[in-house]
């Protein structure tokens, strides 16, 4: 009787490398569709904190029935030089956002409660402010807080879930707590901060920087001024109430770090050859964009603003480079300061994602715009009441489809279905 011996057989190396290799490139082929859908799920929780930015911006319009100030808290300190833009333990010198008022609006009321009460705790667990301060006492810090650039306020280093983007990666020192998200200040730059509607020691201002900074209000969101949806006249559907922006990541990227007098001298009255005479005017130099990497500032494109003064770096300060947007330039555009990030410049949304950024209309529908979106004249002098000007207060945007979004009332002719 014989036996058959059972033959069992295995792969050979060879059948085993083609194997390899097939999964490789099954793999390789996958890994891109994954990515886009992991940016898809990014960009959609995105949009999701934006609409619950603008219901709480809704819910505190019923609540007060005014939109949040964005320039707002108690009043100058009497112990520093009468000037708002020093730093002060006692007072917060009108410096804070519109963000900080949306608080309790977007489920952050115990981050408010700290905020709007005398607050103990410090960020290096000290008792009291560090020698030589001006509130060296048990508590050290004042209802409404110290100036936002204050590192040792709690509340100002919290970064909140709802003001970051997941698809942006910025986290942590030099900045303080960040934003993905700003208001919308409209299509003029003339006059923003500095010679805005109050003196430097926070007193109603009378002279001409007063009716110039109202020629050049134009937006949803004004600075030290507190309007309502009866003051959008272009309709809330029309309007763009808050933008997108990127936080920087200390890369020199054109979008998030601002270069000191990129924009030159901040205190001239258009039309000139600064960067309210031509918001281009950081392009249009030459030089200060690296040609290789047009994506970054040159080596010699001057002093950069690092740290909390860049975009997004501070989510409880109202400083243009911060917490404001304008629709001069198209999203993703470089930011162009005039030396101070308090003071004025184009300061374009921008985002992570592909090709465009959110912005949020005043009814609080969330819009994905383009970088290609319609944007007019990008050299177009910007509105102002000087008298020598072309771009009058009241005429029509320079700046396109996008800065007609951004203006509350010059009754331009628009069809957002564009976007």
């Amino acid at each position: 009787m014989s036996y058959r011996k059972s033959a069992s057989r295995g792969f050979t190396l060879v059948e085993l490398l083609v194997v390899i290799a097939i999964i490789g490139v099954l793999v390789g082929l996958l890994l891109p569709a994954v990515q886009a859908a992991r940016e898809a799920a990014r960009r959609m929780s995105c949009s999701n904190n934006f609409k619950q930015i603008g219901l709480a911006l809704h819910n505190y319009h019923s609540a007060f029935n005014k939109t949040p100030k964005h320039g707002t808290g108690t009043g100058i300190d009497r112990n520093q030089a009468l000037n708002w833009w020093r730093d002060s333990d006692v007072t917060s010198q009108g410096e804070l956002s519109a963000l900080v008022g949306l608080t309790p609006y977007m489920e952050q009321q115990a981050l408010w409660e700290q905020i709007s009460s005398p607050l103990k705790a410090r960020v290096d667990k000290s008792a009291t402010n560090s020698p030589g301060g001006t509130n060296a006492g048990v508590i050290p810090w004042p209802t409404m807080g110290p100036t936002p650039e204050d590192q040792q306020y709690p509340p100002w280093m919290t970064d909140i879930g709802t003001l970051r983007c997941p698809s942006d990666p910025g986290k942590g020192a030099p900045a303080s707590g960040r934003t993905n998200y700003a208001v919308c200040t409209g299509d003029s730059i003339n006059i923003i901060l500095q010679g805005g509607p109050v003196n430097d020691d926070l007193t109603p201002r009378d002279n001409w920087g007063a009716e110039y900074y109202r020629a050049a209000d134009r937006g949803f969101f004004g600075i030290r001024t507190q309007g309502g949806f009866r003051d959008i006249l272009d309709g809330l559907s029309n309007t763009i109430a808050m933008g997108e922006i990127a936080t920087d990541l200390g890369d020199q990227d054109i979008r998030t770090a601002m270069r000191a007098n990129n924009g030159a001298s901040w205190d001239q009255i258009p039309p000139n050859t600064q960067v309210d005479g031509n918001p281009s005017r950081c392009k249009d130099a030459g030089t200060y964009i690296d040609p290789l990497r047009p994506r970054f500032w040159s080596a010699t494109a001057g002093q950069i603003q690092g740290g909390q003064n860049t975009r997004g770096g501070m989510w409880a300060h109202f400083q243009f480079v911060a917490t404001q947007c304008n629709t001069v330039l198209p999203p993703n555009s470089e930011v162009c300061g005039t030396g101070h990030p308090d003071s004025t410049g184009v300061a374009p949304p921008s985002s992570r994602h592909q090709g465009g950024a959110h912005v949020l209309m005043g009814d609080g529908a969330v819009k994905f715009v383009t970088d290609s979106v319609e944007a007019g004249n990008s050299r177009a002098v910007t509105v102002s009441g000087a008298a020598n000007n072309p771009s009058r207060p009241g005429t029509a945007s320079n700046y396109g489809l996008w800065g007609a979004l951004g203006t509350r009332g010059a009754k331009e002719v628009m069809n957002v279905e564009e976007l």
